[in-house]
């Protein structure tokens, strides 16, 4: 590979496909060359940016000089576009969540098998500072030896829509066909988030709610979705994605047997807000900030460690393995949802 740089195309130019741009730019051993958009203006965007623009997604898959792909497409379109990407023998780095069924996403994981090429998620969110907090307190022992409820949520009255580019179909995460709505936005950040602070225990059921209220004529769009999920230690935990209130509740509350912490909202999703968290000790001695937790991996040190990945030098920081548990609590999430009982992960 030519200055032993992976060249990256990127399937989807549009907000978080030019962010992804601007992360790799200042990467080691990784740059993007070339991008597809099925609308111009994001064509030109990316010829602005030194890239080179294509008219297809062939023009991207058929060129033996792009080692890897960046999947950022909307939702509903990840595991066909990711599939033929590997299919090309790429390795591919996909937007959460990589397909919108775990199925989907472990046919994506064979062919990743079959080609000898890496596959990634993009849950950066892992390495957010207020869940490396949360995460920081809870195994320093601050909550005490055990742990009874983890709630985490986030609050807003305005669409999951927000910044979305408006050159394509701007409305398109309120609509189910797309892949649209709370529990496929934040959602799969949320339950990855919380299947990992909760290793090595595991989700054993889990009840959701998913109702389309105020922002989408499309019922099986949701702009409310709570998922309840048990863990097999005894540890009830909660995901809401609720873009429907006024009056936002805490970012994360967590309560064990010392005491309770939690967080503020942030209606800029601003984590270092989201990392100042609250512990008021049960025995009543005065509420105290906990201690920040160190810093986790940059979106860019995400993508250098993709690079290493790609040429067989390590692995990526996540792992295709890793995402199976959150693909299938977001599976059970959806079945509950549509049946009103919880739904057993194991079987879901």
């Amino acid at each position: 590979m030519s200055e032993h740089r992976i060249r990256v195309g990127i399937i989807g130019f549009g907000r978080i496909g030019n962010e992804h741009a601007e992360w790799i730019s200042h990467a080691k051993g990784i740059r993007v060359v070339a991008a597809f958009d099925p609308t111009p203006a994001r064509r030109d965007l990316a010829k602005s940016k030194g890239l080179h623009a294509v008219d297809s997604i062939d023009a991207i898959l058929d060129d033996d000089g792009i080692h890897a792909v960046l999947v950022s497409t909307p939702t509903s379109m990840h595991f066909e576009h990711a599939s033929r990407a590997l299919d090309a023998r790429k390795h591919v780095m996909v937007e959460k969540p990589a397909a919108l069924n775990c199925a989907d996403y472990e046919r994506l994981m064979a062919r990743s098998g079959s080609s000898g090429s890496v596959l990634s998620v993009f849950h950066n969110r892992r390495y957010d500072i207020d869940y490396l907090t949360v995460r920081h307190a809870i195994a320093s022992g601050v909550l005490g030896d055990r742990v009874f409820n983890i709630e985490s949520r986030l609050g807003q009255w305005s669409s999951c829509v927000g910044p979305a580019t408006r050159d394509w179909r701007p409305n398109w995460r309120n609509e189910s066909a797309f892949g649209g709505g709370g529990l496929y936005d934040w959602g799969p950040h949320f339950v990855d988030q919380m299947l990992q602070l909760m290793l090595p225990a595991k989700p054993h059921t889990v009840f959701a709610q998913l109702r389309a209220n105020v922002w989408s004529s499309d019922p099986a769009c949701d702009d409310f979705a709570r998922v309840c999920i048990d863990f097999d230690n005894g540890t009830a935990a909660l995901v809401e994605i609720n873009t429907t209130t006024t009056r936002p509740l805490p970012r994360w509350h967590v309560d064990g047997k010392l005491g309770s912490m939690d967080s503020p909202f942030s209606l800029s999703f601003d984590t270092n807000e989201w990392a100042k968290l609250t512990f008021s000790p049960a025995n009543g001695e005065v509420s105290r900030l906990v201690d920040r937790a160190p810093e986790g991996l940059t979106r860019t040190q995400i993508w250098e460690q993709f690079a290493l990945a790609c040429r067989g030098e390590g692995e990526p920081a996540v792992t295709a393995q890793s995402v199976v548990p959150t693909m299938r609590v977001l599976d059970a999430a959806r079945e509950s949802a549509r049946t009103g009982d919880s739904v057993h992960v194991s079987s879901s």
